[in-house]
């Protein structure tokens, strides 16, 4: 029901950036993608993509693919089943996607059954950065997330100011480091 890792026989790892687009952190992102060959997902905010509709032009027309992650960021564990859905759908207006991750990685079992219904995929992670946690120690989060990444994962960094200062130390690290280890990295099939 929930897709915590892709199965693959190659070296692939899949990247996916939650929360926006931003105005200045996406197009650093892409640029960070760009220059080391990658592909990623980017779980968009609806009222970001509303907001920020020339950056997520951008990230379309450089070859990744986007995800639903509700129109306001809603918590589903604290929003009512039927309020929860109807922030979905609102998010659908304005992007094209059935790749869906619930914000917090917090979904009812109501909405997760009424979401697959509507043919959505909903994608978790198995390895998380952290980047938004404000005092994070970079160096051991490096290590952490170099060292939990096997073929096939998912992996979650933030393109939103809370994670700017972490990301920008992490993502490039990350995309090196696993390059020189062989592998590649893929947007989630859409």
């Amino acid at each position: 029901m929930l897709t915590w890792k892709v199965q693959t026989a190659d070296k692939s790892v899949f990247l996916t950036f939650d929360d926006g687009p931003h105005p200045q952190i996406t197009p650093w992102v892409l640029g960070q993608l760009e220059q080391f060959k990658a592909k990623a997902t980017f779980f968009c905010v609806g009222q970001n993509v509303e907001r920020y509709s020339q950056t997520y032009q951008q990230l379309l027309e450089a070859g990744h693919t986007a995800g639903n992650h509700t129109f306001n960021h809603l918590n589903g564990w604290k929003t009512p089943t039927q309020v929860y859905l109807n922030n979905v759908a609102q998010a659908s207006k304005v992007m094209d996607t059935k790749l869906f991750r619930p914000p917090y990685g917090r979904i009812g079992l109501g909405q997760l059954r009424a979401l697959r219904k509507q043919g959505y995929q909903v994608v978790m992670w198995d390895v998380l950065t952290c980047d938004y946690e404000k005092n994070l120690d970079t160096t051991k989060a490096l290590k952490h997330i170099l060292r939990s990444i096997k073929p096939g994962s998912i992996v979650v960094f933030h393109d939103s100011e809370k994670a700017q200062q972490q990301l920008e130390i992490l993502l490039p690290e990350v995309l090196k480091q696993l390059l020189a280890k062989g592998f590649s990295f893929k947007s989630l099939p859409v």
